[in-house]
């Protein structure tokens, strides 16, 4: 275990005992800023929930990653404060055909990586190739199923130097799409379609992306003192000197610390070793009204799925799986264990994600009422369930990550099913890695898990559980919901009315026919910051947060 590790336990260990108790809501005054090179540096202090899963633009695929990787690299376009795209690597927005199907981007001439190469159109080429490579196994690879080529090559059918993205120059990229992507423009502002610089990658090969001491960055900050993904627990932002907008970056210095406990995070933000932490809970409750709390509502959704192809628990029957749709109590959820602002939701999809084209309606208000509870309902299903399954008893295991408000989630469901239905079942909360890893081999009962949007529009959310999707982990599988989003990517691409209606359908197939998974609620982040930290971007789709415009006035 490295120094810099001890040192983090014990100044956790030593803020409980030191503040337990503290409730005053105003934090310690504390200068964040440091000198180098005999000027003064601004830091910035952050509390993070989980470890980073991944540093790999290809297989990445959690919020905390995406976060981390929207501060070291950059990609065509980057999101601003109204989740509106905005050039970065880009120098102008792209040059559209009329029909959708080509985009031409020209790139800054001034962008570099860390190492002091330009940021050319090669690297945008051989990122994008390398994330539909089969070998790759990204999980993010059916969002270019829609670039020319993409699906055959991710089925071996063709070789990635097919993919519908060229280099016509240094400084030029053509896109060739082989149907047309409404939302096109803001997956160029993802993760996914990051470029990648390939001497970097190439030379280190599997253990490209271990340490931040073997990545080569583009974007605003370097990563440092990263020891390696799903273990470490403290790492650094350095303001990136080569980064082509360098002025724009104030913040010197962003520092990161695992902290899972709410009330941990909270002392060590009232004695001002921290200026941005997360609060959950009773904790949330408690500080809602703090002029230093802030509710982030973002494009998550918190959401139950379950393994229908179990051997153990029979999860395949639609009667279990409706007795359980109906006996959890989304605003109890809401009121009782969470308190942060987080709402009760009644569908997959999120508030203010996308709005009908014609009537400029939500998806939400037009879409149906589908996750309802209903204890009776939940009652008589689950003794249909046991006539068809002929048994009297149904125990299984509730998976979660590690974090308060997660473990508590999965602690309400345990007694709740308990209580209302009679079912026995344990709680196994682990780290986010391990959780995504055993949700990516089956290994699992049940599993609390959330989904954020990548983009602004319902497929982000609905195409997930298309059969064979890499993120359908419960496995549902139905042709006539498989049709309906086939013909909203392809067929309907164009017609936004016919596309909307078959997007309504699905949901309506995926939750209040099949129960196939069990919307719970609508993310809202409770934060308390630190008042000097100015210029925190939150965004409710694609990467998460930003930090490129921080800055610590005092």
């Amino acid at each position: 275990m490295k120094y810099k590790k001890i040192v983090g336990s014990m100044l956790i260990v030593s803020s409980v005992l030191l503040f337990v108790g503290c409730s005053s809501g105003t934090a310690k005054k504390t200068d964040d800023s440091k000198k180098k090179d005999g000027k003064i540096e601004q830091v910035a202090k952050f509390g993070i929930p989980q470890e980073i899963a991944s540093i790999d633009p290809a297989k990445a695929t959690d919020k905390v990653s995406f976060g981390v990787m929207n501060q070291i690299y950059e990609g065509f376009y980057r999101m601003d404060e109204k989740n509106i795209p905005q050039p970065a690597g880009a120098k102008e927005l792209a040059e559209v055909s009329e029909d959708g199907l080509t985009y031409t981007l020209k790139l800054r001439e001034e962008s570099k990586w860390s190492n002091g190469d330009p940021v050319v159109a090669k690297d945008y080429v051989y990122a994008w190739q390398r994330v539909v490579k089969p070998e790759t196994a990204s999980e993010y690879a059916y969002l270019l199923e829609n670039v020319k080529n993409g699906k055959a090559i991710m089925a071996g059918e063709k070789e990635p130097t097919e993919l519908g993205i060229e280099a016509v120059n240094e400084h030029e990229v053509k896109i060739t799409l082989d149907h047309a992507i409404p939302y096109f423009d803001s997956l160029l502002a993802f993760p996914s379609f990051f470029p990648l610089n390939e001497k970097s990658v190439e030379e280190f090969g599997k253990d490209a992306f271990n340490t931040s001491e073997k990545v080569i960055y583009n974007g605003p900050f370097t990563l440092a003192e990263f020891d390696g993904p799903g273990s470490d627990i403290e790492w650094k932002y350095l303001k990136n000197k080569d980064y082509w907008d360098e002025k724009e970056v104030k913040i010197g210095e962003v520092q990161a610390t695992v902290i899972k406990e709410a009330s941990t995070a909270l002392n060590l933000y009232e004695d001002g070793q921290l200026d941005d932490v997360i609060v959950t809970g009773e904790l949330a409750k408690q500080y809602k009204d703090d002029p230093n709390f802030v509710g982030e509502k973002d494009g998550r959704v918190v959401y139950i799925d379950t393994n229908k192809k179990s051997k153990k628990v029979p999860f395949d029957n639609l009667n279990l799986r409706k007795a359980l749709y109906y006996s959890i109590d989304n605003k109890a959820i809401v009121d009782t264990v969470l308190g942060d602002g987080s709402e009760a939701v009644n569908g997959i999809v999120p508030k203010e994600l996308a709005l009908n084209p014609e009537t400029k309606k939500d998806f939400v208000d037009e879409s149906g009422k589908y996750k309802t509870y209903d204890e009776k309902k939940a009652k008589d299903y689950l003794e249909k369930a046991k006539k068809e399954l002929n048994t009297k008893e149904i125990t299984f295991d509730i998976l979660t990550d590690d974090n308060d408000s997660t473990k508590k989630l999965a602690e309400y469901l345990q007694g709740s099913f308990k209580d209302k239905l009679g079912i026995k079942t344990t709680v196994t909360p682990v780290t986010k890695p391990i959780r995504l890893e055993r949700t990516d081999k089956g290994d699992f009962d049940m599993v609390v898990t959330a989904w954020g949007a990548d983009y602004t529009d319902v497929s982000s959310f609905l195409d997930l559980f298309v059969t064979g999707n890499s993120y359908n982990r419960g496995e549902y599988s139905s042709k006539s919901y498989d049709k309906l989003i086939d013909e909203a990517r392809t067929k309907n691409a164009t017609d936004a009315k016919a596309r909307w209606k078959n997007y309504l359908d699905a949901e309506k197939i995926l939750l209040e026919d099949d129960a196939a998974v069990i919307p719970v609620y609508q993310v809202v982040e409770g934060h308390l910051r630190n008042p000097d930290l100015k210029g925190y971007i939150a965004h409710s789709a694609g990467a998460s947060y930003e930090y490129k415009y921080l800055e610590m006035k005092k």
